[in-house]
């Protein structure tokens, strides 16, 4: 997906601020304008209709007294019909009807135009109406008034109104179309759509420059709080105005100036804790090589000396090479803190890498290996042996035997990976105790806060497992009757770490590793 489909998606993601606020803006812009428009329309479209109404009313009004009212009482049809004529001829714009009668119960009709006005025209309501005789009052000086009513007639609007004459004379109807009031009104009908829609698309035209203008100081916060939390702690933003925004853009950036100093002190005091440690370890290692070759020579010599001080010895013995491996092993912790730590790889075979290391410590009797010979990985084999001694070793001394070690290799999700499994039948791990049994000087009793290793065993063997890219996982393993039957510790790894090795700077066999 190109860079501009992806701005364009994030432009119309429903979560978007830029399309809620143009969402908003056309929103009120619509409602706006389509009240204006409707109200202004109602109020046109009855303007024109009554100016119409008012208009052909009274002009037929007026015709009805000045030539209907001088009419016999029992007029002919010829009368009526011409009469009407007449009513018409100066172009009143409106059809006329007239209905009498030449003798009771007879009505007789005169139209202006038969073919455009018949008596089928007028609504038999607005008949009864104009038929109905009204008493006459202080209020109502008229036994007949004039009534109208709008009709439709093959989709043409038409005003139709009718009064009769007082005295008994004929009744008249006018019959006048509204399609040009309809034809004007439906031009101010599309004329209103028109600037709706050019309200609308203002208006998003206005959102779309109020978003930028608001948005733009937001979108730059925001990569600047990205660029903050990928550890470029020297971004600040450049603070322009006095609003909201600059406020904010102020407060981000003193709070990012803080964070830089704050980071500064403690990457400071880090490196002074690193660098004392590793000095402390260094300066540790010429001391005690000297105890070490000391407390050998007193070890061989151990079955001669007097059987009160063989204990002490023994004692001094096992402390020195406490503290050897502590030393040791601090200083592998202070090369992974420093980023110093290194892989040598070379070609393993992992059953007989995992072979080496117990026979190498002497475990052969309480280890049971579930490996094929020629399962080849790319590894580095000290590594792997500091991995291999800590988890069996571990489950050596804390769990029970028979501890068994099986190697299997799987599809993982960068590629085929190599699973070892150590597994004890001890008393298991506690769960308060298995999210931390890879943490540093972690001890699982307090009671016992003093033991044979250092506390770092399982921390290191997880420092070397990820620095192959790999990862480490302790959990308890079940019996049939469902009930805890040991630890069991997976490793896994990637059968080829060549890439690791290659993102770390380092190589294959032929290289030295800076921590060798």
């Amino acid at each position: 997906m190109t860079k501009s489909n992806k701005g364009v998606l994030a432009w119309l993601r429903l979560s978007s601020l830029r399309l809620r606020l143009v969402v908003v803006f056309a929103l009120v812009a619509l409602t706006a304008a389509v009240s204006a428009s409707g109200i202004a329309y109602w109020l046109n479209r009855e303007a024109v209709l009554k100016r119409t109404q008012d208009s052909a009313l009274n002009d037929f009004r007026s015709e009805m007294q000045n030539r209907v009212a001088t009419l016999p009482l029992r007029p002919t049809q010829e009368d009526l019909r011409r009469a009407s004529e007449e009513m018409t001829a100066g172009g009143a714009g409106y059809q006329v009807l007239l209905l009498g009668e030449r003798a009771a119960g007879k009505p007789i009709v005169g139209a202006s135009d038969p073919d455009v006005f018949t008596l089928e025209d007028v609504p038999v309501s607005l008949r009864e109406a104009v038929d109905t005789r009204r008493p006459v009052t202080d209020a109502n000086p008229y036994p007949y008034h004039l009534f109208w009513q709008r009709t439709e007639r093959g989709g043409t609007p038409y005003l139709v109104g009718g009064t009769r004459i007082d005295g008994g004379g004929p009744a008249g109807y006018m019959f006048k179309s509204l399609a040009a009031e309809k034809a004007d009104l439906n031009s101010l009908a599309w004329s209103l759509g028109i600037a709706t829609g050019l309200a609308v698309i203002g208006s998003v035209l206005m959102a779309q420059v109020a978003a930028t203008t608001v948005l733009r100081p937001v979108r730059r916060l925001g990569e600047a709080a990205r660029q903050l939390g990928e550890g470029k702690l020297d971004t600040r933003l450049r603070v322009t105005g006095a609003d909201e925004l600059s406020d904010l853009s102020r407060t981000f950036n003193s709070a990012a100036e803080n964070l830089q100093k704050k980071v500064a002190d403690m990457s400071a005091r880090e490196e002074s804790s690193r660098r004392f440690v590793a000095d402390m370890s260094h300066e540790l290692r010429t001391p005690l090589t000297a105890l070490t070759a000391v407390t050998e020579v007193l070890e061989d010599e151990q079955d001669s000396l007097d059987p009160m001080i063989a204990p002490a010895v023994a004692l001094v013995v096992s402390e020195t090479r406490r503290l050897n491996n502590l030393v040791e092993n601090l200083m592998e912790v202070t090369r992974f803190d420093a980023g110093t730590a290194r892989l040598v790889l070379d070609d393993v075979d992992i059953a007989d890498q995992i072979t080496a290391c117990v026979d190498a410590r002497a475990w052969l009797d309480a280890v049971e290996l579930d490996a094929e010979r020629g399962v080849m990985c790319r590894l580095d084999p000290r590594r792997l042996d500091v991995i291999l001694a800590n988890l069996i070793g571990n489950a050596l001394k804390h769990g029970g035997s028979p501890v068994r070690v099986s190697v299997r290799t799987e599809d993982g999700p960068d590629g085929e990976e190599l699973v070892v499994a150590v597994r004890d039948h001890g008393p298991g791990i506690p769960e308060e105790v298995l999210p931390h049994v890879f943490d540093r000087f972690y001890k699982a009793s307090a009671q016992r806060p003093r033991s044979d290793g250092s506390g770092l065993g399982l921390s290191i063997a997880m420092e070397n497992a990820l620095i192959h890219g790999g990862t480490i996982a302790a959990a308890n393993s079940t019996g049939e009757d469902g009930a805890v039957d040991g630890a069991v510790f997976v490793l896994r790894l990637p059968r080829d770490a060549s890439a690791v090795a290659r993102e770390l700077g380092t190589g294959s066999r032929q290289g030295k590793g800076e921590d060798e």
